[in-house]
């Protein structure tokens, strides 16, 4: 087995039962090579197979395990997720110990997270604090902490070194001084900005709650009446320069002789029908 973590998904007596079953004669010359490698290559926990014979005629399999970088619970489903954003499911014999993601993660969103949980095992700080992930039903990527009840709420899963930067500043500048009780929430996920939600379950913040109550009862209500009532009538009156009066009684004038010509004109009178010539016989 060739190996980058060691993993047991397989073990070397499988890989003999699944040998022994494609060659029961067990001669190296009844052994279809390429079809033993097809079959060991389409386990769910194997990444790559290489199945060949050596000089001396000896049968060699390379065989190379996935490796989980997140174990993830979705929609009532229990499977593992390797760096390349493989599903393959959970082994009865063996338990990988790897980052517990939980929430409607999307297939296109696994290699995101596969490389924001390595950032974390790589950091001394982030695997001290964060022991798993979280997708609420907003679509925010919530960080679950081993110290207190908080969460650290990161949003998406772009920017995530400045996010886990933001939060290891606000733990060693404020957080080591207080109780890490006293928040349910600690959101990185604004820019240049982090906003703290208290715990309404931590007794030393029922004061501070409180004080916040009755600031908010002061505050003035901002009432908006409406006016009922006829609106008011306005008349306009239309201001004529001189040169319009003058166009205007230009236009009237037009018209009256228009209808004056209108009424001199007479229709021709019609012309008489001629009188047939009449013959008189004596």
């Amino acid at each position: 087995m060739n190996e980058r973590t060691p993993v047991y998904f397989i073990d070397e007596k499988d890989i003999r039962e699944i040998v022994k079953k494609e060659n029961p004669s067990g001669k190296v010359g009844d052994l279809d090579i390429p079809a033993l490698e097809k079959k060991i290559s389409n386990l769910p926990a194997v990444d790559s197979a290489n199945v060949y014979l050596n000089l001396n005629g000896k049968l060699n399999l390379d065989i190379r395990q996935r490796v989980p970088v997140f174990r993830l619970n979705k929609e009532g489903r229990d499977f593992y997720v390797d760096e390349k954003g493989v599903e393959f499911p959970i082994s009865k014999t063996y338990s990988h110990p790897c980052m517990l993601v939980t929430g409607n993660v999307k297939r296109d969103e696994y290699e995101k997270l596969a490389e924001l949980v390595e950032k974390i095992d790589k950091d001394d700080f982030s695997k001290k604090y964060f022991i798993g992930i979280s997708k609420d039903r907003n679509g925010n990527y919530n960080l679950l902490t081993s110290e207190g009840h908080y969460k650290v709420e990161i949003g998406d899963l772009d920017h995530i070194d400045f996010k886990v930067r933001g939060f290891k500043t606000f733990v060693e500048k404020y957080l080591v001084y207080q109780d890490p009780e006293k928040y349910s929430r600690v959101s990185v996920k604004y820019q240049n900005q982090i906003v703290t939600t208290l715990n309404p379950y931590f007794k030393e913040n029922d004061s501070i709650l409180q004080a916040g109550n009755k600031e908010l009862a002061k505050a003035p209500l901002v009432t908006v009446r409406k006016t009922e009532g006829q609106p008011k009538l306005t008349e306009s009156r239309k201001i004529s320069s001189p040169s319009v009066k003058a166009k205007e009684s230009e236009k009237k004038k037009t018209i009256t002789t228009l209808r004056e010509t209108k009424r001199i004109e007479k229709k021709p009178a019609a012309a008489k029908p001629k009188k047939k010539a009449t013959v008189k016989i004596e």
